[in-house]
């Protein structure tokens, strides 16, 4: 099989981090609102979908802005230049 070019990253990195973590939020977020029921898997794939849909966007539009605010706090790979702290 052949792989993506690591261009691929900035969307398939976001991609399936949104999938994994909707998928998981949302079964907690079931689980509590209604509990194992015979209606739970049910439930939980349409709030997964629901969450996915708007999770994916919002990370891939966010993600260079919570870079950007990462990097005033963390020295970067590379010796990025350096911000002091007052």
């Amino acid at each position: 099989m052949n792989k993506l070019p690591a261009r691929a990253n900035m969307i398939a990195v976001p991609f399936v981090l949104t999938m994994i973590m909707s998928l998981i939020i949302s079964g907690i977020s079931t689980y509590r609102a209604i509990g194992l029921t015979p209606a739970f898997t049910g439930m939980w794939m349409q709030s997964w979908l629901i969450s996915w849909i708007i999770a994916f966007p919002t990370v891939v539009f966010v993600l260079p802005l919570a870079r950007r605010i990462v990097s005033i706090f963390v020295e970067q790979p590379g010796g990025g230049k350096k911000i002091a702290l007052k």
